[in-house]
């Protein structure tokens, strides 16, 4: 556990036979096990985001995690050279300062390692990441008895990185899965979390939903028996309710029944309020959006998100909060049924005119990179120029989020007039509207619940 020890370097990962040994022999239910058990009991399972770049301090940020706030599963979040398969830059970083790391570098420091932090909490644990090829890093989570692995062809490409083609993220991707079928065949089921949340400022359900629905499909074909559909919470309690109601009807319709598939909420990831008490306000919020809307897993937030990565005090805090809203005296609460079955009639039919001409293609991984350069496909504020970023969603006068403009996507007329009668009352709707008009109304938008708790927006930095 030092880590001025000697790297252990690129030694060779064990078979997929003696890893999957290794599994069974830790004594420790996997990722999907935990899901299914917490499903099944209709409680939210509680996921915290940490890494550090060091061993030691990394496995000591995980047992404290566990030993105070005792969440259901762990995570591993990468580093950005790792994500990039920069691994030599990873290593010349964790050899002169491993605090200079915004996350954990696995590859770098082997399997070996990362089995040693396995076996030192009793949850399972998740690789968090945001590479665009991440066959490396998975090759090493598997030896090292992780089984939970988030990510995809698309939504761990088009908002991350600026110059990588769809078909090289889906081919890289579409081996992961590969992967992940051949380790189920073996006896291991490990669950894949897809990255709906996309860029996480003002996205659409719809189109959340719709890539998550495009990555499942082409994960289950390569044989991965568990998905976990992530969403990002926009503001809109009964939207949000609805979309992650939504997500089993999505799989009913569009996965095979081999398939077990789980509804994930990560807490608000727009800007975050900087009073502490608003703060848990929202976190709290948040969470009872993930148990309203049937979230088996909950990603949650800390009352220090305004100011950068959250400390282990905060995080424990926000994973105790958070797990208030498992609580039985909760079960008064009722909400605006008809409101939300509506809303999740319009997300079902959104994401239907979205993804299905891409499912009829023969070839789906092709029709997913075509889709996106004509613009059939799309997703908003991306940072790859394979996208158009043609889509522009606004928020309505009630805070649910609309579609302003809607690009090439394969809407019907009905569609667009229902957005755009949502969004006519708030103004935003006007095409006349400058585009001061338009940066000045969706940088409200954007600072949404400061508004509601009458913040100001941080002042830049100077």
């Amino acid at each position: 556990m030092n880590d001025s020890a000697p790297l252990p370097g690129p030694s060779g990962l064990p078979s997929h036979d003696e890893s999957v040994a290794y599994v069974k022999e830790l004594g420790k239910p996997t990722s999907a096990e935990v899901l299914r058990s917490a499903r099944s009991a209709e409680r939210v399972a509680l996921q915290p985001r940490c890494g550090v770049g060091s061993h030691a301090q990394m496995m000591t940020l995980l047992r404290d995690l566990e030993r105070h706030a005792r969440p259901d599963v762990l995570s591993l979040t990468i580093d950005s050279h790792t994500r990039l398969k920069r691994f030599e830059n990873a290593r010349a970083v964790l050899l002169q300062n491993p605090a200079d790391l915004n996350g954990y570098p696995l590859v770098t420091h082997g399997w070996e390692r990362g089995r040693e932090l396995n076996e030192a909490v009793s949850a399972p644990l998740e690789i968090r990441h945001g590479s665009p090829d991440a066959r490396a890093l998975f090759r090493t989570a598997v030896a090292s008895g992780i089984t939970s692995f988030e990510g995809g062809g698309i939504s761990y490409n088009l908002p991350y990185s600026k110059a990588v083609p769809l078909a090289e993220s889906l081919a890289a991707w579409q081996e992961v899965d590969a992967l992940c079928g051949d380790l189920a065949e073996r006896g291991l089921v490990v669950d894949r979390e897809l990255f709906g949340t996309l860029t996480a400022v003002l996205v659409p359900p719809s189109i959340s939903l719709a890539i998550n629905v495009l990555e499942a499909v082409a994960a289950a074909r390569e044989g991965v028996r568990c998905v976990s559909m992530a969403y990002p919470q926009g503001g809109h309690f009964e939207q949000d309710v609805a979309a992650l109601r939504a997500i089993p009807a999505l799989a009913a319709r569009y996965l095979p029944d081999s398939v077990e598939v789980h509804a994930v909420l990560h807490e608000f990831m727009g800007v975050f309020p900087r009073e502490r008490a608003n703060a848990e306000d929202l976190i709290l919020y948040g969470a009872l959006v993930a148990r309203l809307g049937g979230a088996t897993k909950l990603i949650t937030k800390t009352y220090l998100e305004a100011y950068g990565i959250p400390d282990t005090r905060a995080n424990v805090d926000g994973l105790l909060l958070a797990s208030r809203a498992n609580s039985p005296l909760l079960g008064f609460i009722t909400l605006d049924e008809d409101r939300i079955a509506e809303e999740l009639e319009w997300i079902l039919q959104e994401v239907a005119e979205i993804v299905d001409p891409v499912l009829a293609a023969p070839d789906l991984y092709a029709e997913i990179a075509s889709a996106f350069a004509a613009g059939r496909l799309d997703i908003p504020f991306s940072a790859s120029r394979h996208a158009l970023s043609e889509i522009i969603p606004r928020r309505a006068p009630d805070g649910a989020i609309r579609y302003f403009a809607t690009g090439s996507l394969p809407f019907s007329g009905h569609t667009r007039k229902r957005n755009a009668r949502g969004l006519a009352s708030a103004g935003a709707g006007s095409a006349g509207a400058g585009l001061g008009d338009m940066v000045k109304g969706l940088t409200a938008d954007i600072n949404y619940f400061l508004n509601v708790f009458g913040e100001s927006p941080a002042p830049p930095p100077s």
